[in-house]
């Protein structure tokens, strides 16, 4: 690995501004466009079911995209398959905004997915061949994750700004400049990392599933990023539709909670520090357990407030940040011959885990109140700690 870590010699703040704007990229490529999606039917003389097939897919081809781009980028490496990956992202947004009909811009919205699905591979593979043993990874991948948070709060908030001033081809003219941005930093700055092929046979990708390790952290990362995902799909009914909130005063709340994950990633060194990887995710599933139980607390008590539940949100933001800084290292310690690969299965598996159980969720139970919130993090947290004291008790 010392050939990936002598190629990078950047600084952090240089390696963020270089990294972040992949990464924020691909969220809002999905949140940007949301204000405009119900005028989109007349615009292009469809269905909304059409429309709705440019979300869904997005969604999709982001995940399962990954398959594909981990191990190729195993096999020619990261640079290659990021700035390939950007260049499409950046044609087929330019593509979009000038489509005629309904189903090539569903075409260009497939594209657009897939470049960004390349681009979020080679991110993560390159901030494991170098951050994997020092301590600046746990703030890329703490702070990643709450850029992440934070997208969907301000992206709808862009995108409604950019239609009203110049109509909803400028949204995807603007992802389609600031894709082409950061594809010039990337050719003049992004360095290859991949590491030297050694002369013994290279580890197969199946041994990440057979991996104890692996699932109790990626089962981590899930419960972490899908507590935001139900909060995220809640919040708006709890606070809007029974708490009376207008949609700038939700939107202030809402933003609040990515503000405090945002903060607390100044910290995460600290605590990684003092507990190490197993200890920070005991202590990050602690605080969305106690986290939820107010919750339920407050559902039981109080009708749906800022102190009964944003407050108590914050809390959960601390848990998740101390979550998401560490499960990536613990999944991927052992993988290090096939990083890019260990890198998409990790990102799938969370994917598919928060898609399924958080709408689960979400849909059997009252949306309108926060137990959806409080099963799931409840549920999720509870098998993580157990999974983990496992894992504590086979070393």
């Amino acid at each position: 690995m010392s050939s990936s870590r002598s190629s990078w010699a950047y600084t952090l703040p240089a390696t963020l501004l270089l990294m972040a704007p992949f990464d924020i990229l691909a969220s809002l490529g999905m949140d940007i466009y949301l204000p405009v999606v119900p005028a989109m039917p007349g615009l292009l003389d469809t269905t909304p079911a059409i429309i709705q097939l440019t979300l869904s897919l997005y969604l999709l081809v982001l995940g399962a995209g990954q398959l594909i781009f981990g191990p190729l980028s195993d096999r020619i490496g990261r640079r290659p398959v990021l700035l390939g990956g950007a260049a499409l992202f950046v044609l087929a947004s330019t593509a979009a905004a000038l489509s005629g009909s309904a189903w090539a811009f569903v075409g260009f919205r497939l594209l657009q997915a897939l470049g960004a699905s390349a681009t979020i591979v080679a991110l993560f593979a390159t901030v494991r061949d170098v951050y994997a043993d020092r301590p600046e990874g746990v703030v890329i991948y703490s702070l990643f994750s709450s850029i992440l948070a934070f997208v969907p709060a301000l992206g709808p908030i862009m995108g409604a700004l950019i239609a009203q001033l110049a109509g909803w081809k400028a949204i995807f003219l603007t992802l389609a400049g600031l894709g082409f941005l950061a594809w010039v930093h990337a050719l003049f700055k992004w360095h290859e990392t991949l590491p030297v092929k050694t002369t013994h046979t290279p580890r197969s990708a199946l041994a990440v599933f057979k991996s104890r390790a692996f699932w109790v952290y990626t089962l981590g990362f899930s419960t972490g990023m899908g507590t935001f995902f139900v909060y995220f799909s809640t919040a708006p009914r709890i606070l809007i539709g029974q708490a009376g909130y207008s949609e700038m005063n939700f939107s202030l709340a809402f933003a609040s909670v990515a503000l405090v994950m945002i903060a607390t990633t100044r910290l995460s060194k600290t605590f990684v520090a003092r507990w190490g990887i197993a200890g920070s995710l005991a202590r990050g599933m602690g605080l969305i357990v106690l986290a939820a139980l107010l919750l339920a607390g407050g559902q039981l008590l109080f009708k749906p407030s800022f102190t009964s539940f944003i407050l108590t949100m914050w809390m959960a933001a601390v848990g998740i940040v101390m979550t998401v800084s560490v499960t990536a290292n613990g999944a991927l310690a052992e993988f290090n011959e096939v990083a890019g690969s260990a890198v998409a299965i990790y990102f799938c598996v969370e994917s598919l885990i928060v898609s399924l159980v958080g709408t689960l969720a979400v849909t059997l139970l009252n949306g309108d109140t926060a137990w959806p919130l409080v099963v799931f993090a409840l549920f999720m947290s509870s098998v993580v700690l157990i999974s983990l004291e496992r894992l504590k008790a086979t070393k």
